[in-house]
């Protein structure tokens, strides 16, 4: 059983970092004020933007 289990956490990770990617995006189009309504700053997004992975 192992085998799916790695296989399912590695398939719901990779969705987790795309949904991370899209909702940085669209929060990236907010202007500042909206942005500090929602308790973020412009350079929170570009550090949570700036992750590097693996080739």
């Amino acid at each position: 059983m192992g085998f799916f289990r790695n296989a399912y956490k590695n398939i719901a990770d990779a969705r987790q970092r795309q949904a991370d990617r899209f909702v940085n995006g669209a929060l990236s189009r907010m202007d500042d004020e909206s942005l500090k309504s929602l308790g973020k700053s412009r350079a929170e997004l570009r550090r949570n933007s700036s992750s590097s992975f693996m080739l």
